[in-house]
């Protein structure tokens, strides 16, 4: 009787007071309901928490499973994680049917079965103007970040690593709340230092639904912070790593290594685990935003990503997407990578509008390697290759008799019965972009008595060493072309490798690397993703000595992994400058202000098949340029109740949102549009007929300022923008205006580029504009 009275009572009432009406009785029952053994981890998640005392909101969420298993024991044995500081939640062991049942208990928002994400995975900073020798830059201007703490949900972290010494650095910030969590190899007190200020490790989720065999010898790790793979070492180093001078790798003078901000502090919360891809448990990321939120870290770095396809935005099975949006109603920005299932379209992750989305891009840097034939004719390969030369000595391609005699030089599937090896440098030729075939070729040739491998394949920068500093050298088809006709011309063809070198500066090109994910946007295509590129592409930084690839304590790696902390590193810098600024204002300032061409005025391409000229879907905003992004003179600003509008505009439910976001939220009874969500871009999807849409600007540099816009249209769109001037003073400091848009085109087109720049002069606000005509439509919303 008094449970039904209860449900007449507010949701709040109600989950207090009946449950400690059950515990009453539970603790009369001596017969304890145990987790039963077909229990799953499930995501309990409850949305923004309605009490500031986290063991009270722990309490509940062990009363919550109280009720479902009969008694508050097996609540704690169930029980993996509380969250209870950025939102409220928790992890529990739970069968399908007591999911069911948590489902339906009043605050639950969404039950959700957890599951695994996977990694994504110097001269970098001298490219993109941050170099320390220059007196004036973002750099300086800054302090080195210092103050700033930047918090990464990793692998762990090698704290050995020299990157990671705190000489010269002051006391610890005062806001910092963390702690580093001392465990197996792992010292708090001896690893922990005034650069690396947190420490802990995640991995109550990953035990509970790991199927695989885990810590083995083949694939050990440390139930600690400390990192096997490397790969958190690594985007440490790119984003807060401290300064190592005349760093080298294989032989190969790189330079110092350094990250963005390498006074910063950093903040280590190791979620991910050294099985096959690295797997990551979404109870795990959740619990890790859950602590840094509460710590105090001013940028969360995150280089995982989860399957295509993606999670859709209504669906809170997207952890990295629901953490961030706690931390970012915070003030704290957080940088995802956008995956590497490049080159095709539609394939970038973590697109959440208040998630700032990094592609990969080179940098100025090459490793020119040269093939003299025995024709005399030199070839520049590419290659990480700091041996002994390979003296002139036999050259040879596997070819066998039959109509398809070509298949025995493919690199990923080398048939070597009838080619003699043994002493001989082997060509073959592979499709696929990946590392794979490579390392496939110098396995068999080098078991076969070979000495070196040549690889000819479409065009990638993806580089890395071959093991005991065997040589194998890429070249591209037109190349490895011209090579196997020296071989199939003479007798007895013969080759010279000799040792890379380094080359910077010109005449290296910068370009969208192959395997960085493109847009659009699959989820909500009027959101440009990815935001923004950064170099990606053979970064030099610290790493872990059980990396196969490390050299005196540093590795080169590549993927939008490496791209994330370079961001991470500049809104570091950024945060330290403006610290009043939102997630929003400094995603805008680096998207408006980006470079479209390298920093020495050349085109940016995009690798693929086939390469062409970068655009918005490639690389956002374009290649990050933080100096200018210190000074962008105007901003598109968002706060929560923008992200709301977009929440309503994509369908999420009234109750959803408003447990979201920790008040009462009502959409409004006309669905508003996407494509006035206030992003430093434009987007749309589906022109048909004319449309209007809205932004607004706040200006962030001198007081009195007129701006005036100047339009680029995409081909085939007309453009108009109302007002054309926009004038700023000491009153006046946001000024929205519209964007009119139609199309002259009578059928269904791919996208078209264009942009749209208010400028005063001085500063050039930038925002890049996709556009793709839709007369006939493949779907309607039901308006």
């Amino acid at each position: 009787m008094a449970s039904l009275l209860l449900k007449k009572m507010s949701n709040k009432v109600s989950v207090f007071v009946t449950f400690n009406i059950f515990l009453v009785f539970c603790t009369q029952n001596t017969m304890i309901r145990t987790v039963h053994a077909n229990s799953k981890v499930h995501i309990v998640y409850m949305g923004e928490k309605h009490h500031h005392d986290p063991e009270v909101v722990t309490s509940l969420h062990h009363d919550m499973l109280a009720s479902v298993f009969g008694c508050k024991e097996a609540a704690y044995d169930s029980m993996v994680y509380s969250y209870k500081h950025g939102f409220s939640g928790f992890a529990a062991k739970v069968t399908e049917s007591q999911a069911q049942k948590i489902a339906e208990l009043p605050g639950v928002i969404r039950v959700m079965p957890s599951h695994f994400y996977s990694l994504q995975t110097t001269r970098s900073w001298d490219y993109l103007g941050l170099s320390p020798s220059s007196p004036t830059n973002l750099l300086h201007d800054t302090n080195l970040g210092d103050g700033i703490v930047i918090g990464l949900l990793d692998t762990g972290i090698w704290p050995e690593s020299k990157v990671f010494n705190d000489e010269g650095l002051g006391p610890i910030p005062n806001q910092w709340k963390g702690q580093c969590v001392s465990g197996e190899s792992f010292n708090a007190s001896a690893d922990c230092n005034k650069k690396l200020i947190g420490a802990k490790w995640y991995i109550d989720g990953f035990l509970a639904e790991n199927k695989q065999p885990f810590n083995t010898t083949d694939s050990p790790d440390f139930l600690s912070p400390r990192d096997v793979f490397g790969h958190g070492t690594h985007t440490s180093t790119i984003a807060g790593g401290s300064f190592v001078y005349n760093a080298s790798y294989r032989g190969l003078g790189l330079g110092s290594v350094r990250g963005g901000a390498p006074r910063a502090r950093l903040a280590m919360y190791k979620v991910c685990w050294n099985v096959p891809r690295g797997q990551c448990s979404s109870a795990d990321i959740l619990k890790a935003f859950d602590d840094a939120i509460h710590d105090g870290v001013d940028v969360i770095s995150v280089s995982l990503g989860t399957q295509l396809p993606l999670f859709s935005e209504v669906d809170d099975r997207d952890t990295i997407s629901i953490g961030s949006f706690h931390a970012v109603a915070k003030g704290i920005p957080v940088v995802c990578g956008a995956a590497n299932e490049g080159p095709s379209a539609y394939t970038v992750e973590n697109t959440a509008p208040w998630i700032l989305t990094v592609a990969a891009t080179t940098i100025d840097r090459s490793f020119p390697t040269p093939i003299t034939l025995g024709n005399n004719l030199t070839i520049l390969g590419q290659a990480i290759f700091a041996g002994k030369e390979v003296g002139f000595t036999g050259l040879v391609y596997p070819e066998n008799p039959g109509l398809i005699p070509s298949l025995a030089g493919v690199c990923e599937s080398l048939l070597l019965n009838n080619t003699p090896v043994a002493g001989n440098v082997v060509l073959c030729f592979t499709t696929v972009a990946s590392r794979t075939p490579v390392a496939t070729a110098v396995s068999s040739v080098r078991a076969a008595g070979g000495v070196g491998v040549i690889v000819a394949k479409s065009p990638g920068d993806v580089l890395g060493p071959c093991s005991n500093e065997f040589p194998c050298i890429e070249v591209d088809y037109e190349l490895g072309t011209q090579i196997l006709f020296y071989i199939r011309s003479t007798r007895s063809p013969t080759v010279k490798l000799s040792p890379s070198a380094t080359l910077v500066g010109k005449p290296v090109s910068t370009k969208v690397a192959t395997f960085s994910s493109r847009g659009p946007n699959s989820i909500a295509p009027a959101i440009l993703k990815p935001d923004i590129a950064a170099p990606g592409v053979s970064i030099l930084a610290g790493s872990s000595p059980y990396d196969s690839f490390m050299d005196g304590g540093f590795a080169l790696h590549s993927g939008t992994s490496m791209a994330t902390p370079h961001v991470s590193g500049i809104v570091a810098l950024l945060k330290a400058l403006h610290s009043n600024w939102s997630p929003a204002a400094i995603r805008s300032a680096l998207v408006t202000t980006a470079w479209k061409t390298d920093p020495f005025g050349e085109p940016i391409f995009a690798e693929g098949s086939p390469q062409k000229v970068a655009n918005p879907f490639d690389y956002g905003g374009g290649l990050v340029n933080p100096n200018k992004a210190a000074d962008p003179g105007l901003i598109y600003d968002m706060g929560t109740e923008d992200y709301i509008k977009y929440l309503c505009a994509v369908g999420y439910n009234t109750s959803a949102i408003s447990q979201l976001v920790g008040q009462t939220t009502a959409c409004s009874m006309v669905k508003p549009s996407v494509l006035d969500v206030n992003l430093p871009s434009i987007t749309i999807p589906n022109l048909r007929e004319n449309i209007t849409l809205t932004r607004s600007v706040t200006n962030v540099g001198p007081v009195n300022s007129v701006y005036k816009a100047n339009i680029d249209p995409p081909p085939g769109i007309s453009v108009a923008v109302r007002p054309e001037t926009l004038v700023f003073n000491s009153t006046i400091k946001t000024i929205p205006f519209t964007v009119a848009v139609s199309t002259t085109h009578q059928v269904n087109t791919g996208y078209y580029f264009g942009s749209l720049t208010w400028t005063d002069g001085e500063h050039l606000v930038t925002s890049p504009i996709s556009v793709r005509t839709q007369i006939i439509q493949y779907y309607t919303d039901g308006n």
